[in-house]
């Protein structure tokens, strides 16, 4: 199985747990249905000011790994006002097709996020994820989104070195008691609790304000899903063959909305709903969350075998209860070298992340999470906190620029536009700079606190915990949308998966979608996991592959 499809979409829930947002707080849709019917009537490639954008071909040269080929797309940075001078620049990356005499176009893949790297996922080997036939027939194509990863410019939240020092002097300074008390519990219940998560929230988004301001406004979907098009023209494709996992599915949504009848063939497999508001969204992934901690307290034995950290599903149940509310009261303590250690050691919220991040791949991740959590439970919590430092290693990808040779030129374009030292791995501001502009969200703070409740009830403290991440999004720019109901008039069949035991895109809302799509069709894997294109088997593979290549429908009702 490959590493790379598995990781890719997984790190998006690591980082919304560990504070950012849920993954599925990002939505589908690009526009409210009133604008929709103007956004589609007319062909923005027909606009004379998006011609030089649609009318670039990609020159191809060898990427850093063998096998690939890359190049650069030009997109505006506002599409409202194209000629302006103001752009993108956005890596790309391809593996040829392997039967090129029967080629039919290039496939294009989005592998999560939002924020997730394009190119880094398909040199690390994700194309290996899509079938032979697929892989015969297409070009297998993807792209740093505008602002995410090798873009330039791109999006960080996070001070430079110079900064960084001079606001932990700022805290820390005659300050110590009150900085040791700022960090909220998993269900902010007493004013104090709840004004340390306020702040907290407030000072992730004035960081995100301060370095990544002017492009702020101008990275949420519908403009990736606009990107997606001046691809599809620069490829040479009159009509796009598209398959998004997770986050990627909103990006197939909204490109499908935008521009229907330029679609050949989509594939959304861990589905987003977007007529979900942000309240009913945390809900839908927490639960899903707490049911498959649900399912790795009563299967762990058959997948993780004697490993496991309890005899029975409520021993392990009470284990990871017990760990909760040790880390709540004070961090698990960590060796010198782990990246916890100059935290203390992993608290409550750290915790939490990296159980929920074990609930993607049992297959992969339940032994080394028995494992963690047995020694955590006797009081050493490294390997625990070792689950997400492997995660963000194979993450980090050569999104330095490497990949086509240009790292300086790439360095300096991210200088001129005022984003000094660009982090390698930029997922967790463009996780929440996405979230927050895709969905309308709250200003007043009473609504948080109402949610809170019904969270708990619906999922414990994997909703409450949500919740509260959702508070950086009240200081946040926001965009027009609103949820909805899918507008896609004229779109031919799409194709939607849902896998019944997904902790991160639950099965009801690829049900959902599915339904939403004029004659959208459901492929259902019974199974446990993140997404099933590409881990399912060969069931899944064998359908989606037959959809893709010769527009083959799945019968209703079809399982896996």
């Amino acid at each position: 199985m490959n590493r790379a499809v598995r990781r890719r979409p997984a790190l998006v829930t690591a980082l919304a747990l560990l504070g950012a947002l849920t993954v599925t707080s990002c939505t589908g849709g690009p526009v409210p249905k009133a604008e929709a019917g103007a956004a589609k009537a007319t062909d923005p490639a027909s606009r004379a000011d998006l011609k030089p954008f649609y009318g670039q071909r990609l020159k191809w040269t060898d990427c850093a790994t063998d096998g690939y080929e890359c190049a650069r797309l030009t997109v505006p940075l506002d599409y409202a006002r194209p000629d302006d001078g103001r752009t993108f620049v956005l890596p790309v990356a391809r593996a040829a097709a392997t039967g090129p005499a029967k080629r039919i176009g290039s496939l294009v893949y989005n592998p999560g996020g939002p924020g997730a790297g394009g190119v880094s996922s398909l040199e690390e080997g994700m194309d290996e994820s899509f079938g032979a036939a697929v892989r015969a027939r297409f070009d297998i194509v993807s792209f740093d989104l505008r602002g995410v990863g090798g873009s330039v410019p791109a999006l960080t939240c996070e001070p430079a070195e110079g900064e960084e020092e001079e606001a932990e002097e700022e805290t820390t300074e005659g300050n110590e008691e009150e900085a040791s008390g700022s960090v909220a519990p998993l269900y902010p219940r007493t004013e104090a609790d709840r004004r340390a998560a306020v702040e907290g929230a407030r000072i992730a988004a004035e960081d995100c304000a301060k370095h990544s301001g002017p492009i702020l406004r101008h990275v949420g979907t519908e403009d990736a899903a606009r990107d997606l098009d001046v691809l599809r023209a620069a490829l040479g494709d009159r009509e796009l063959t598209y398959l998004g996992w997770s986050y990627g599915t909103s990006l197939g949504t909204s490109y499908a909305e935008q521009f229907p009848r330029r679609v050949r063939a989509m594939v959304l497999d861990g589905a987003i709903d977007p007529s979900l508001d942000w309240s009913q969204r945390v809900i839908s992934q927490s639960a899903g969350f707490r049911r498959s901690v649900d399912d790795y307290a009563e299967q762990c034995a058959e997948i993780a075998g004697d490993g496991c950290p309890g005899r029975t599903p409520g021993e392990i149940r009470a284990l990871i209860e017990r760990l909760y509310q040790r880390a709540e009261r004070e961090p698990l303590p960590v060796a010198e070298d782990s990246t916890y250690a100059e935290y203390g050691g992993m608290d409550a919220t750290a915790v939490l992340d990296a159980v929920s991040m074990a609930m993607y791949t049992p297959e992969d991740q339940w032994e080394g999470l028995s494992e963690a959590l047995r020694e955590a439970d006797r009081g050493d919590a490294t390997k625990l906190a070792a689950l997400g430092d492997e995660d963000a290693e194979e993450e980090s990808g050569p999104e330095d620029g490497t990949e086509t040779g240009e790292a300086e030129g790439e360095e300096e374009g991210a200088a001129e536009d005022g984003t000094p030292g660009i982090p390698a791995d930029n997922e967790g501001a463009a996780l929440t700079a996405v979230n927050c502009l895709d969905v309308p969200h709250p200003r007043g703070i009473r609504p948080y606190w109402d949610a809170l409740a019904p969270a708990d009830k619906a999922a414990g403290v994997y909703g409450t915990a949500g919740v509260t991440a959702e508070l950086t999004c009240r200081n946040w720019p926001s965009g027009d949308r609103r949820p909805h109901r899918v507008d896609a008039e004229g779109v031919p069949p799409v194709l939607v998966v849902g896998t019944t035991g997904d902790p991160s895109t639950p099965y009801e809302e690829a049900v959902s979608l599915a339904e939403q799509f004029p004659e959208g069709t459901l492929l259902t894997y019974e199974g446990l996991g993140h997404t099933a294109y590409g881990r399912g088997g060969a069931c899944v593979t064998a359908k989606v592959d037959a959809y893709l290549v010769k527009g083959e429908r799945v019968a209703p009702g079809a399982t896996c």
